[in-house]
């Protein structure tokens, strides 16, 4: 209920407010959301419903069409207008047009307020008025504008709290259902999100002598706890970016040199998620296709068996399969680990990022079709700002640059763990003696390279070549 701009102006033009939710089952059943991101979802709807019991008040679930259910309610109580956030994916902005149309046609205002990023897609413009598609010019236009006009986090809690309809006025509603009634299996390594927690990691993050001191430096270890952990709840919407910006700003303040590094380079990592924000709304095409218009001729292969080796952790190339043993386990994975399984997904095997977009939308309880977009696209080469093509990330040499000694490896791949460190990243190169000595035999405990990098890059080259050129 805090830093929630849709809350905040029903609170301030509304004598009472009333909260609801709609659950969609063909969206929670079907292929883009799994089961961490609908845990997250319902952890952080029961917390919500939870804080409104206490104040008297109820969260309305609904289930099914969007407009009859928001049209059938607001009858109910009375409501004159209904205030949503919105949600730039092309899917949820073609049905909030269609559900606005609905609601207006029987006579309920509707207040659309922007909420999820800091800035709107049409706020950050160049000089011409055209939507930026490369980052560092954007991050430097967001900069310049925040420094003229800051939004600091809205007071929705406030704001409402002596105007929340009683619960009994509410009336019943539907009881928080179970992952399994929409096919989904919950665990207890997913993460979950609720307010209190979300502003507790927010607040151990910033803290002096926290991670957020070196973060520019940690934040690519995977063995360490070196990033905030707060995208599942910016995605769930349990924390505000306003509140994040704020707090980043104010941390800032009187801080060491390197302190202050460490929080600008965080802060950028807010703004690429309103870059990435931004593109989506404008160029809406990226949802289904990729940036580049030229990108779409990329002859990719089609290797069932070798996307299952990279799905289920099996390539042979430990930080790869480490990353994705990460993902499959607990519903998130580190941002330096993204960047190599993607690489590996689309540079080695050469298999359509599309692939690999889906499957992180079902594995991660971040899952944003606008940042899992970017970073894939960017990845492969094939979205705005993207990496050149010929940019291949080594997983052997990421795995040894920023898991030295292993640690995160081993952790994962528990084949691994007598490894000696010089070959932990690279095990096929140990010596049957060693191979025997350590436990772990190339092969049978643990998978050849189901590439050869050397003899695969050619391949890619000419593949990228061929439809990019130069580029």
């Amino acid at each position: 209920m805090r830093d929630n701009v849709a809350l905040a102006e029903a609170a301030r033009a509304s004598d009472e407010v009333a909260l609801a939710f709609v659950l969609d089952p063909i969206l929670l059943r079907g292929e883009r959301m799994g089961a961490p991101l609908v845990q997250a979802f319902f952890s952080a709807l029961a917390s919500l419903r939870a804080e409104l019991r206490e104040r008297g008040s109820e969260l309305a679930l609904l289930e099914g069409d969007f407009a009859e259910q928001l049209a059938a309610f607001a009858a109910r109580i009375g409501a004159e207008a209904i205030y949503y956030n919105e949600d730039y994916e092309p899917d949820a902005r073609e049905r909030d047009e269609r559900v606005r149309a609905a609601l207006e046609a029987s006579g309920i205002a509707v207040r659309a307020s922007l909420d999820h990023v800091y800035f709107g897609a049409e706020e950050v413009r160049t000089e011409s008025g055209a939507p930026y598609k490369v980052f560092t010019p954007y991050k430097r236009r967001w900069l310049d504008q925040h420094a003229l006009a800051p939004r600091l986090p809205v007071q929705s809690n406030r704001a409402s709290a002596k105007k929340l309809l009683a619960r009994g006025e509410i009336g019943a509603t539907r009881v928080l259902p179970e992952l399994e009634a929409y096919g989904h299996a919950p665990s207890a390594a997913y993460p979950t999100c609720d307010e209190a927690s979300a502003r507790a990691r927010l607040d151990r993050f910033l803290a002096e002598g926290g991670a957020s001191d070196a973060y520019a430096v940690r934040r690519d270890l995977p063995a360490l706890d070196g990033t905030s952990r707060l995208s599942p709840d910016l995605r769930a919407g349990t924390i505000g970016i306003r509140t994040c910006v704020a707090r980043a700003y104010a941390a800032m303040e009187g801080a060491s040199v390197q302190r202050r590094a460490s929080l600008e380079v965080w802060l950028s990592e807010l703004i690429w998620r309103d870059f990435y924000q931004q593109i989506l709304r404008n160029f809406p095409h990226v949802a289904r296709a990729p940036f580049v218009a030229a990108a779409a001729a990329i002859a990719w292969r089609d290797d069932e068996a070798a996307f299952r080796a990279w799905c289920e952790g099996r390539t042979g190339y430990p930080i790869v399969d480490a990353a994705m043993r990460q993902l499959n386990t607990t519903g998130w994975m580190h941002n330096r680990l993204r960047m190599i399984v993607a690489s590996f997904l689309t540079k080695d095997l050469l298999l359509n990022w599309q692939w690999g977009e889906r499957y992180f939308e079902r594995h991660l309880a971040d899952a944003d079709l606008a940042q899992n977009n970017g970073g894939w696209q960017w990845a492969a080469s094939t979205g705005t700002d993207a990496a050149p093509y010929f940019r291949i990330f080594n997983p052997v040499l990421q795995g040894q640059r920023f898991d030295p000694e292993g640690a995160f490896v081993r952790a994962m791949l528990p084949a691994l763990r007598s490894v000696p460190t010089k070959y932990v990243h690279a095990p096929w190169q140990m010596p049957p003696l060693v191979q025997r000595e350590s436990g772990c035999i190339v092969g049978d405990d643990y998978p050849a390279p189901i590439v050869d990098r050397a003899a695969t890059k050619a391949r890619v080259l000419a593949a990228f070549s061929a439809a990019l050129g130069k580029r």
